[in-house]
């Protein structure tokens, strides 16, 4: 057999050679695309090469196995422009006559950065041309293929149009993620080892590790996995004399996988075999995560972000009188609003994901009209709490969520389970990130858990009498407290307010304020009818607030209708952070978003303090941030090659550290100084 092996593979390369030129259209067929047409000077635009194989044909991985070989491309590119090597998706393993190929069945697409340098002048023409090699094969016969690949581009601005970033963002979903620690490799006798270290777990559906450097493994040989511990065994035949580092890729699920760097070392011993039957998945990553989920919603609890719709429960609660029935009731209507909405949340991201979004958790307000929704009801239950109004004026979710029973309790659940997504505090994090390697059915109920957490507190005290016991008896005072509690959710209609200006263009701010004016000018009306104006000081307030808005909105609509982009010298991107880590110093990045209050906290608490800053600039550390408050595909994946799909996220990375080193979602000064040495 290994005879007839080496006799096919020598048949297929010798091809390449002997073959005559063919007339006939390619049976895989090539077109290179840009990501933008007009890369601008300085900056990198990505190139996709798709290649579309006829039914019953294959292309090769980069190492094509056994008898198969990658593509390759002789670039003629214009002088200021570069392009990095080709990435490559997640193959499927094809053995056939007894040989193991590295394959694509189906249409796939090979990704690539051009680089243009900053000398370019702007309009100059970088039309890009390549001449592609490649191998296409059936299970019958194998044809080298030629063609020429052309892409037009121009120096320009680097916009992106959004059809494009979408069908970009689709193709980079399919590609492998890094994994951020080397893993482990020996061999030992006939066989070979790799422990790879996922201290989280994988999801693994029929898994195979393909291996970039040749001469390592017998390919064909059947792969063992196991977990020991914090890490993943891998054992095959051993093949080849090959020493020193190992590329590889390990499938995990789903079309899904992780490159591993692997350096020579001693390996843990196998572990506990890993069930691989479709569907399997580590039991403990789950449990671990949704132990952890419910953890972090419940401490979410304590979080300014769901402290004002906390205050519409207390209300609820305090209305009942300590009635266990109708307590109970609650409870369990408030714990359903609030699973179903992490769950249909949950589902969302999950579906987005599949579809090539990069997206991630509070993936919603990234969007402002989601926002805007979101400010418009916070308005409502501020003046509903503050006692402008009795009946609903901005919808039913806004009296479903204030009255009482069943039907308010669940609404009150959702709504709290909505804003708390901009929360990411302990624990959450981690066991959010695990939903990026669970399948599906596994996520979801990770999702669900945060949810449970959430409404803890409110489940308890609906079935704990004596915690029931404790609540305050109806009385007067609930209505001044009613009253005060319009002023957190005022805050909080604020801050989305804030936010959606950050989001938006000055036209839609002058819009927003013309509603504001109207909304003005309604309390202004009902204050008349009422005779809350027999005093004239009483409306000065609403004649100043109608001024200053006013003006505003006129200020508003003379600025040019765009939105601001962020001007930082800071701002991460790959490039800026391999920049930072050439520079041989300390760097510290940061990835935020205006939303997130917890981002928030961290940066006025601990990044902005003066000791702090000082520290950083004695010793010199590159601090880099990652604003994701719009969205930014770039930042997702990074989140998520980090084991995030939620910020905030602290990486630092010391001089000369192969990877960097993921820091506590809660800073505090010392900590930052520490890491600094200061």
């Amino acid at each position: 057999m290994t005879f007839w092996r080496a006799a096919l593979a020598l048949l297929a390369f010798a091809m390449l050679t002997i073959a005559p030129a063919r007339a006939q259209a390619p049976h895989i067929a090539a077109k290179l695309v840009a990501e933008s047409a007009a890369p601008a000077p300085g900056g990198t635009t990505a190139i996709a090469l798709t290649m579309a194989p006829e039914k019953g044909w294959h292309g090769y991985w980069l190492n094509g196995g056994d008898a198969g070989f990658g593509l390759q491309v002789e670039w003629n590119a214009p002088e200021g422009v570069t392009v990095t090597p080709f990435r490559y998706p997640v193959p499927e393993a094809l053995i056939l006559f007894g040989m193991m190929n590295h394959v694509y069945e189906h249409p796939y697409a090979l990704l690539a950065d051009v680089r243009v340098d900053k000398g370019v002048a702007p309009g100059t023409d970088l039309t890009l041309t390549g001449i592609a090699n490649w191998l296409a094969c059936t299970d019958k016969v194998c044809v080298p293929e030629k063609a020429v690949i052309s892409v037009a581009l121009k120096a320009g601005d680097g916009k992106i149009a959004a059809t494009q970033r979408a069908r970009f963002d689709a193709w980079r979903a399919r590609l492998p993620q890094p994994l951020d620690r080397a893993g482990a490799w020996e061999r030992k006798g006939d066989t070979v080892r790799f422990g790879v270290p996922l201290p989280a777990g994988a999801a693994l559906d029929a898994p195979h590790l393909f291996l970039e450097t040749p001469n390592v493994v017998d390919y064909p040989a059947g792969q063992s996995f196991s977990r020991n511990g914090d890490w993943i065994i891998v054992e095959t035949k051993a093949k080849g004399d090959a020493v020193g580092p190992v590329q590889g890729l390990l499938k995990l699920s789903d079309g899904r996988g992780l490159t591993v760097r692997f350096e020579p070392g001693a390996v843990r011993l196998a572990g506990k075999p890993i069930v691989t039957a479709s569907g399997g998945i580590d039991m403990g990553l789950f449990w671990t995560a949704l132990g952890g989920a419910i953890l972090g919603g419940l401490i979410l609890n304590l979080m300014p972000c769901v402290f004002p719709i906390l205050s519409l429960k207390a209300l609820s609660l305090a209305r009942s009188g300590g009635d266990a029935g109708a307590a109970k009731v609650e409870a369990v209507a408030y714990t359903a609003g609030a699973v179903v909405t992490a769950l249909l949340l949950g589902g969302a991201l999950l579906a987005l994901r599949a579809a090539g979004e990069q997206v991630g958790w509070a993936f919603q307000l990234q969007h402002p009209i989601s926002v805007f929704l979101l400010m418009l009801l916070a308005i409502a239950i501020t003046l509903n709490l503050a006692g402008y109004y009795e009946l609903p004026s901005f919808g039913g979710g806004q009296r479903l969520a204030s009255q009482g029973g069943a039907a308010g309790g669940f609404w009150t659940g959702a709504l709290a389970a909505f804003v708390a997504t901009p929360c990411s505090g302990p624990l959450l994090g981690a066991a959010l990130g695990a939903t990026l390697v669970l399948p599906a059915w596994a996520a979801l109920p990770i999702f669900g858990g945060l949810g449970l957490g959430l409404a803890l507190p409110f489940l308890a005290i609906g079935f704990v009498p004596a915690l029931r016991n404790r609540l305050p008896k109806p009385g007067p005072w609930m209505a001044k407290f009613r009253k005060w509690m319009a002023w957190p959710m005022g805050l909080t209609a604020l801050g989305l307010y804030w936010l959606f200006r950050q989001q938006t263009s000055p036209t839609v701010h002058g819009w927003v304020d013309v509603g504001v004016l109207l909304l003005i000018c309604v309390m202004m009306v009902r204050g008349w009818r009422k005779g809350e104006f027999a005093r004239r000081t009483a409306i000065i307030p609403y004649i100043v607030l109608f001024y200053l808005i006013g003006t505003n909105a006129a200020d508003r609509f003379a600025k040019p209708d765009t939105v601001a982009a962020a001007q930082n010298s800071s701002a991460f991107s790959p490039a800026a952070l391999a920049k930072a880590r050439a520079s041989g110093k300390p760097v510290f990045v940061y990835f935020t978003a205006d939303w997130c209050l917890s981002c928030k906290a961290n940066e006025a608490g601990a990044i902005n303090r003066e000791a702090v800053r000082d520290a950083f600039k004695a010793k010199g550390v590159v601090t880099l941030v990652g604003d994701w408050t719009n969205g930014d595909p770039v930042i997702t994946r990074t989140l998520a090659e980090h084991g995030r799909n939620s910020v905030p996220l602290y990486l630092w990375y010391a001089p000369g550290a192969a990877q960097a080193e993921i820091l506590p979602q809660i800073l505090t000064p010392g900590l930052l100084t520490g890491k600094a040495g200061g």
